[in-house]
């Protein structure tokens, strides 16, 4: 059965826009054969209650939190042990992991690239997770594809070694990692990531930007970043207003824990992310926290 139609979930700022909440929505309200993630590493993360029960995922597809086969992509990069730490967690929770693939032109972090990304670390603020050493030896074309690793490294989670690529098919969730301006080309460079987080790079999974039926843009009232960022200065550590927003509205990364600087909503790069995204449909979440402190403002 050939693939007849793709959702895709994208972030419109700087991640941690709540996508993956979005994304155990969709799962819940549609049926889909597939949710697939399209890029990035374990550098990035969803959050997600299910029965008020708090789960997070790191490269794996929140379809398998909801038992829907789920796909990591060819333009994603895997830290093995890593990986196997994240498929261990979702199994001793009672997680099916028999539905997760790989795809096996995946490319995989070593550990020399997590100690080669110490110096993006503290220059850039990255995760330190190796994905910019790794995306560096994928372009040139001296990586290390997921269909060389041996088997025997996963032990109880064999099925997840595809040596042939796997099929997709049906209807398809895509969920994005990171956010617009995080993107490689549109971000403020060089403080971006090391991917392509726009939505039409989801294609990278192996199907025509004709399948796609509607993507979903998602935003916060406010913003947040993590990282290095001349965008995000560091006097907004002195804004009490704002210091309340990131204290209510929990603003901690959760891959990495690390506090989320915050600033007022910047409506112009909002707007300007729904229109190179080509967002179809615009969820806006954390209202209730503004709500909670009562001011309203916007970036000027």
């Amino acid at each position: 059965m050939p693939i007849h139609s793709v959702d895709i979930v994208c972030g419109l700022a700087w991640g941690d826009e709540a996508k993956g909440k979005i994304v155990s929505y969709l799962i819940q309200q549609n049926q889909y054969d597939w949710v697939c993630r399209w890029s990035g590493g374990n550098n990035a993360g969803h959050t997600i209650y299910i029965k008020r029960k708090k789960y997070v995922t790191h490269i794996v597809p929140a379809g398998i939190l909801h038992g829907i086969p789920s796909y990591i992509g060819p333009d994603c990069y895997i830290h093995i042990e890593s990986f196997i730490k994240e498929l261990d967690y979702l199994k001793e929770n009672g997680f099916d992991t028999s539905k997760i693939r790989v795809s096996p032109k995946a490319h995989v972090i070593t550990d020399d690239h997590i100690e080669q990304d110490s110096y993006y670390k503290k220059t850039q603020g990255s995760t330190g997770s190796g994905i910019a050493p790794c995306a560096k030896d994928k372009y040139g074309r001296i990586g290390l594809l997921f269909e060389s690793i041996d088997v025997s490294l996963f032990k109880n989670h064999t099925e997840q070694i595809c040596l042939n690529t796997t099929e997709l098919f049906g209807s398809l969730l895509c969920e994005g990692a990171q956010g617009t301006w995080l993107d490689i080309n549109y971000g403020n460079y060089p403080y971006v990531t090391s991917s392509t987080t726009l939505p039409y790079s989801a294609c990278s999974l192996g199907f025509s930007h004709h399948k796609i039926r509607h993507i979903y843009g998602a935003s916060k009232i406010y913003d947040t970043r993590v990282g290095h960022d001349p965008l995000f200065p560091d006097s907004l550590d002195n804004d009490k207003e704002l210091l309340s927003i990131g204290h209510l509205g929990k603003e901690l990364g959760s891959t990495t824990g690390r506090k989320r600087r915050v600033n007022w909503l910047n409506l112009d790069l909002l707007i300007q992310s729904i229109d190179l995204t080509g967002c179809t449909i615009l969820i806006v979440s954390k209202v209730d926290i503004l709500n909670t402190v009562n001011v309203f403002k916007l970036f000027y």
